[in-house]
């Protein structure tokens, strides 16, 4: 294999695909990347046997057809390092010779064959199409909910479930503590599924394919199957393996909530986040808890730590003229819902007392339940 690229593309490429490369793994190869280079372009495929990508950078000048197993780090530190506008590589069985203006680097390989084949992307059956900006809204407003710690129990929490049908792609991730939906357009082909299924995506194919991205207007095309998914997008082709086990029963929890609410407050996003934010200053590991008092025209923020101080923050709500209702939550909840709502100017909370679970609506399609804290 031989070559010769942009630096600064090449670059962008390699930390794409990185983040597919396993932090430690008994299989040697996987530390690396296998690169193929064919016709005008270099293909980078990284894989931990769970989660794979395989990205196509073009516009590549292949003086020798080829592939070759590369280690990702140096090749990444070399590409950063560099200020030539170009870069070169030579791959042979003895190990892969790069140059970037007059510097040189030769990086060790291991042989092609022992690399694991990642799954293509099949349209002939069931998938639908998002468009990339829908899509990366999907997911910053619904990833961050999902269980972080694994916890277990007889609900599978780390993952974000994904649901299509009708002409709407739906992401749902839940810590039991919140819980987060949200929907938005898309094309659905194929043949309709049979049976209850979950579609549990874990959290490192979600990064994965948030940082892929690129293009708001360009179609990703999303291939769910009984034990794995496969991504499609303009240039990069994303598969995983699927979470196993049970999701909560998410619609009910949210229309509980829903009918429950005897009080509906309408907030603006921004204002409302940096109250949040500044009233959180004095929180501390004992005292995650931001107090809500709410009464006409206006809402009161105090939050309290035995070592870090007090705060009071007041927010003027000129569109509230509602009873007076407290409720407290755990900051970092609203903090990171609130910071999800990007471009959005206000929110509702819908309210059943101060010890039932809230429900945050921003428009139709996207809503947040989040337990409050007791006391």
């Amino acid at each position: 294999m031989k070559l010769t690229c942009k630096r600064d593309g090449l670059l962008t490429a390699c930390q794409l695909v990185a983040a597919a490369v396993p932090a430690r793994t008994t299989k040697e190869v996987l530390s690396s990347i296998k690169a193929v280079a064919r016709d005008d372009a270099l293909t980078l495929i990284a894989f931990d046997t769970e989660v794979g990508i395989r990205y196509e950078l073009r516009g590549v000048t292949v003086q020798r057809a080829g592939s070759a197993i590369v280690p990702i780090t140096p090749l990444t530190q070399i590409l950063k390092e560099s200020n030539d506008e170009e870069v070169a590589i030579d791959s042979g069985s003895e190990g892969s010779r790069v140059k970037a203006g007059t510097s040189r680097f030769e990086l060790p390989t291991r042989p092609v064959d022992e690399f694991p084949d990642i799954p293509a992307f099949e349209d002939n059956g069931r998938y639908h199409e998002v468009a990339a900006g829908v899509l990366r809204a999907l997911v910053r407003r619904t990833a961050f909910a999902a269980d972080r710690k694994d916890s277990g129990g007889r609900f599978a929490l780390k993952g974000v479930l994904w649901e299509a049908e009708g002409r709407v792609a739906r992401l749902v991730a839940t810590d039991t503590k919140r819980l987060a939906v949200c929907e938005g357009p898309a094309n659905v082909y194929g043949p309709g599924e049979t049976g209850q299924t979950s579609h549990l995506v874990p959290p490192k194919a979600i990064a994965l394919l948030e940082r892929n991205l690129l293009d708001d207007g360009g179609l990703v095309r999303v291939a769910l199957r009984a034990n794995d998914a496969r991504f499609q997008t303009d240039r990069a082709m994303i598969y995983t393996t699927l979470v196993q086990g049970r999701f909560p029963p998410y619609r009910n929890i949210v229309e509980q909530a829903r009918k429950s609410a005897t009080v509906r407050i309408p907030l603006p996003v921004e204002g409302f986040l940096t109250a949040v934010r500044q009233a959180a200053i004095v929180t501390d590991e004992e005292s995650k808890r931001v107090d809500l008092k709410f009464q006409a025209g206006r809402v009161t923020l105090e939050a309290r730590g035995a070592e870090t101080g007090s705060s009071e923050v007041e927010l003027a709500l000129p569109d509230y003229d509602g009873p007076a209702v407290s409720i407290a939550f755990d900051p970092a909840y609203l903090i990171e819902y609130l910071r999800a709502l990007e471009g959005e100017p206000a929110v509702t909370l819908e309210l059943a007392g101060k010890d039932n679970p809230a429900l945050f609506r921003c428009g139709e399609s996207y809503t947040y339940v989040v337990m409050p804290l007791a006391g």
